[in-house]
């Protein structure tokens, strides 16, 4: 039986949309991972506050990686457990991982489980969700348990056996749901210069960030013929092309910029595999070789433009996404030209690709300017250290890096006041859902017009 046939007895003749089962399914497990954290088997020393606690597990299941408190001496093992699957199920989505225990209990999916996974993760494409599912579940733990492999050779030689293969799935799973946890205190900057273990978590975050929707029709096309590229969808071809481009301008903008300065010490190899390293990590997964506090503020800037562009949609990563901004930086090419249509790759964007993507950058930017504004009240003069460089840049950056559910930050989310983690907390939930998601699920359908206003143009520029 097809989804469009199936159907889901009401109460009342309401329905939860999929918006709303998203969010409030992100919010019982925040509230349930924040109670496991708060338990005395979790933390090596004392209570961990409320807060903190709250903190941690918005951090883990929005994937963003922002900690309050060192996450490696703080935690016992079990409290590592219940991060890094915390971290597992947000990045995977709930909807797929209760699906699953659904299965398992033999009972049928609602038509609104069905819903939201098919417009998250088949692109429209109406494929057999039982069928999707496995194949995600799958994906996901063969990318991740290669990645483990190939990071285990690096941790035996700093750790016993037990403990370096703990290390390893804890940073493979992290890394592939572009989380950006980590059991360091400096992050990965003590292996800055290991070719494999630097490149293996690249690799495990532009797959876990390019998205499943790609990865299943590069799959499923691909082959060495000259028509393979043409053979695939406009929504793929753009994600590649868009992803390839940020890599590679990203990469240099930061070996230009930080030549002297956190480059200055390192061999040229070295510099090259730091600046791709950050530059990969810097729109969405939030691991660092380079001390994010001693970047110069141009670029702090590039980052900051990077990690609110985000990864490609139906992926582990936030942001706006990159198809949204390829849509708009599409269309302004269009108009410079004096084209009356958008269009790349002989392919035509529509209006409503174009529309949403104006939507979405526009709530986008109004929760980080909201965000600024609300943090700047807080905690301007209760935390003296965000003086260094200038309150706003700091401030900017780590609003961003937790709409964009980035997680790297200059070292100040710390020193938040209780308030002001309530407010990174609130923009990580909000970044990991997604703001036009936010705005759908708590709004109400309008009646359809029965009329419509007459047209008339406006001065703009």
């Amino acid at each position: 039986m097809t989804l469009l046939h199936r159907k889901e007895p009401t109460r009342k003749g309401k329905v939860l949309s999929p918006g709303r089962v998203s969010m409030l399914s992100y919010a019982v497990l925040i509230l349930l991972g924040a109670f496991l954290l708060l338990l005395p088997a979790s933390t090596e020393k004392g209570h961990l506050g409320f807060i903190d606690a709250l903190f941690t597990s918005a951090s883990a299941v929005c994937v963003t990686g922002l900690v309050v408190v060192d996450t490696a001496s703080t935690f016992t093992f079990f409290g590592k457990a219940v991060i890094m699957v915390l971290i597992q199920a947000g990045g995977i989505g709930i909807m797929v991982l209760s699906t699953m225990f659904l299965l398992t209990l033999g009972k049928r999916v609602g038509m609104t489980g069905w819903q939201m996974l098919s417009d998250t993760y088949s692109y429209g494409q109406g494929k057999n969700v039982y069928s999707l599912v496995k194949e995600i579940l799958i994906f996901t733990f063969v990318i991740e348990l290669i990645g483990a492999a190939l990071m285990l050779p690096d941790f035996l030689c700093s750790f016993p056996v037990d403990q370096a293969i703990c290390y390893a799935a804890f940073h493979s799973v992290s890394a592939f749901c572009n989380a950006g946890f980590s059991l360091f205190p400096d992050s990965f900057t003590r292996y800055g210069g290991g070719w494999l273990i630097n490149l293996d978590i690249c690799f495990l975050i532009i797959t876990g960030g390019i998205g499943f929707i790609v990865m299943a029709e590069i799959r499923q096309k691909f082959s060495f013929s000259k028509r393979c590229w043409s053979k695939l969808s406009l929504h793929t071809r753009l994600t590649l092309t868009a992803t390839l481009i940020l890599l590679a301008g990203s990469t240099l903008l930061f070996f230009i910029l930080e030549w002297s300065n956190t480059l200055k010490t390192l061999p040229l190899h070295a510099k090259f595999l730091a600046s791709f390293f950050q530059a990969v990590n810097t729109r969405t997964a939030g691991f660092n070789t380079l001390d994010i506090g001693s970047l110069t503020n141009e670029t702090l800037f590039i980052s900051i433009l990077l990690m609110f562009v985000g990864t490609a949609p139906g992926s582990c990563g936030g942001g706006v996404k990159v198809t949204t901004v390829s849509a708009i930086a599409i269309l302004g090419y269009s108009r410079f030209r004096g084209q009356e249509y958008p269009h790349i790759f002989y392919r035509r964007v529509s209006d409503a690709s174009i529309t949403k993507a104006v939507s979405l950058i526009l709530i986008s930017m109004l929760v980080i300017v909201i965000g600024v504004v609300l943090l700047q009240q807080t905690e301007i003069g209760d935390v003296s250290h965000i003086q260094t460089r200038g309150a706003f840049l700091e401030i900017l950056y780590e609003v961003v890096s937790a709409f964009g559910t980035v997680g790297l930050s200059t070292g100040i989310t710390s020193g938040f006041s209780g308030i002001g983690k309530l407010i990174i907390i609130c923009i990580m939930f909000i970044g990991r859902l997604g703001p036009m998601g936010i705005a759908m699920a708590v709004s109400r359908k309008g009646k359809p017009s029965k009329f419509s206003y007459a047209q008339e143009n406006i001065m703009i520029g």
